[in-house]
């Protein structure tokens, strides 16, 4: 008679582990949650059994650029990256969440999340239960909660000095010493408490997202000092990471930017994050000074990471929950208050002449911004029109070209069209076009780079980019040929599962937690492609964007089965990390 040893069997795969060794057929055996035997025979049977032949089985991947601090309290699964075979992300990117905070403050911090990250109020204020105020109450109630995914969470530096110093005060003058003091001795103690380092998002005066009522966050104007201060904190204690995101050319210029962040790697001895480097379609420069950089940065020993902006997906959106032209002051004011202020302002001719001026005379990072959000607002599409009949003309047609047969300036066509259609009217980034080899020279010729920057919960109306993982395999492995499998899986889950400190995360080995994805190469799809669905799942009655994966035959979360088939078993095995172990 044979026993049942195991929980999981899954039968007849090829195993790729995520260190780079050769892919090779065999059984893996799963038991409490963790890989109890990769091949050979096992002891007995398992109480499930699932038949990889002709399957790819391998860990699960990590995703470490996500926003889903709202959304994991109502989708403990994470979705999008959930069903793309993530099984671990990171919180609190860019400095932005929701603790620490007092409690008269939450409404305001729910606001900020409105608009620099484009998260629905309705869908936090139904699906949130504050029960905290403190770090270590925050991630107490982050353990108790169902969780279909792991997680680990920075320490958000926006939320930590307004805690610390009130919004105002954050916002216009460096912390004294006493603050500083202070905010070290909150990060220590969250650090306790099991925080994975901090994050802050460091865009200038003129931020890509600013804050609800248009001005810089919090850390986007943070002097130099307050962020070594913290830094301070994580040498002291050999241990955490900081992620960074900082568009170059943006505060002081390219050069002065990386530099700066060299001299934080320096200060905290301790991993940077670096957001986010990308591959031009026709410039290959572009990468590749960003990659002699990030050599350079951890030859001197300071231990730089790019996350790559890898996905291919595309932009429509509507300025009724548009914040990403926030660079440009005069967007920026038409973009910000009530839909009914918003109406009003694109109406005003005065305010329609600047916004004109700027577009036209984009610097050069407005310009990188509009590039990467959908390409220059004169080649932007009008997808749709509120379904008004008397507007149909319009759709499918490039805004330059209705510009041209109404002489009007293109800009006004898109401020006529969404006034007439009360702010719905959606535009569409045309397809860009995408370079195979310099974005596979980016991810596979450096030591220090690996894809990502997902945004996963956030921008929800207008963006897909929590599909990553399926494009890449698809695109530069399967499809291109360009990246090997084995080292696909090891730019996934392997490396930055190291960059960020997890524990028994991002292989597979006998020991090691059980995250594992199984799926068919030749099945992987992304339904559907582009500009993905509409679908109204938000608490609220809210929508959002979304794009669902295919060829995914399971995926696993410590040792338990939390979609099969593309279908959520309803299973929430997921855990908080803290400190990256659990």
């Amino acid at each position: 008679m044979t026993t049942t040893e195991y929980d999981i069997h899954i039968k007849g795969g090829t195993i790729v582990d995520g260190t780079r060794v050769p892919r090779y057929r065999g059984d893996v055996w799963i038991k409490d949650g963790r890989i109890a035997q990769l091949g050979g025979r096992a002891k007995g049977g398992a109480r499930q059994t699932i038949d990889a032949n002709g399957a790819i089985v391998a860990p699960g991947f990590v995703d470490l650029h996500t926003h889903y601090d709202a959304q994991i309290r109502w989708d403990p699964w994470c979705t999008i990256s959930g069903w793309h075979g993530v099984t671990s992300v990171v919180l609190g990117n860019c400095g932005f969440g929701f603790a620490p905070v007092k409690p008269d403050f939450r409404e305001r911090s729910m606001l900020t999340m409105v608009r620099t990250e484009a998260i629905p109020m309705e869908a936090m204020r139904q699906g949130m239960t504050w029960d905290w105020e403190t770090i270590p109450e925050y991630l107490d109630s982050l353990d108790a909660a169902p969780k279909g995914v792991n997680c680990i969470q920075y320490m958000p530096t926006a939320s930590l000095m307004i805690y610390v110093m009130g919004l105002e005060a954050a916002k216009t003058r460096p912390a004294t010493n006493a603050e500083r003091k202070e905010m070290q001795r909150l990060l220590h103690e969250g650090m306790d408490a099991g925080l994975c380092g901090f994050s802050i998002q460091r865009l200038g005066p003129n931020s890509v997202q600013s804050d609800f009522d248009g001005s810089p966050m919090v850390t986007d104007t943070m002097c130099d000092e307050d962020i070594f201060a913290l830094a301070e904190v994580l040498r002291e204690r050999d241990e955490g990471f900081i992620q960074i995101t900082q568009l170059t050319g943006g505060l002081k210029g390219d050069t002065d930017d990386l530099n700066f962040q060299a001299m934080l790697a320096e200060v905290a001895q301790r991993p940077i994050l670096h957001n986010v480097v990308s591959a031009s379609p026709v410039d290959p420069s572009i990468h590749r000074r960003r990659m002699e950089w990030l050599a350079k940065c951890n030859a001197e020993g300071k231990p730089v990471y790019g996350q790559g902006g890898t996905i291919r997906t595309g932009f429509v959106f509507s300025l009724d929950n548009w914040n990403l032209y926030d660079s440009s002051p005069a967007w920026r004011e038409a973009t910000t208050g009530t839909a009914e202020e918003k109406l009003a302002k694109m109406a005003d001719p005065a305010l329609r002449e600047r916004i004109k001026r700027e577009s036209d005379s984009a610097s050069e990072l407005f310009r990188q911004i509009q590039g990467g959000v959908g390409g220059p607002p004169r080649k932007l599409i009008v997808q749709g029109v509120a379904r008004r009949q008397d507007l149909q003309q319009y759709v499918g047609r490039s805004r330059e070209d209705i510009a041209r047969d109404e002489g009007k300036h293109y800009i006004d066509v898109m401020l006529d069209l969404s006034i007439t259609t009360g702010l719905k009217a959606e535009f569409l980034g045309p397809d860009r076009g995408s370079n195979g080899e310099y974005m596979a020279e980016l991810i596979r010729d450096s030591p220090y780079t690996f894809p990502g920057v997902s945004d996963g919960g956030a921008h929800t109306k207008f963006f897909n980019g929590g599909a990553f993982t399926t494009d890449f395999l698809m695109w530069l492995v399967r499809d291109e040929h360009r990246i090997t499998l084995e080292e696909a899986h090891y730019r996934l889950s392997a490396l930055p599962a190291h960059a960020a400190g997890f524990r028994d995360r991002g292989t597979l080995r006998e020991g090691a937690a059980a995250d594992v994805v199984v799926y068919r190469m030749e099945d992987l799809d992304i339904t559907p492609n582009w500009v993905g669905e509409v679908v109204h799942d938000f608490p609220g009655g809210e929508w959002r964007r979304v794009q669902r994966a295919k060829g995914y035959q399971s995926i696993i979360v410590n040792g338990v089965e939390t979609f099969a088939e593309g279908e959520c078993t309803g299973a929430t095995p997921g855990s908080l990390l803290r400190g990256g172990r659990g």
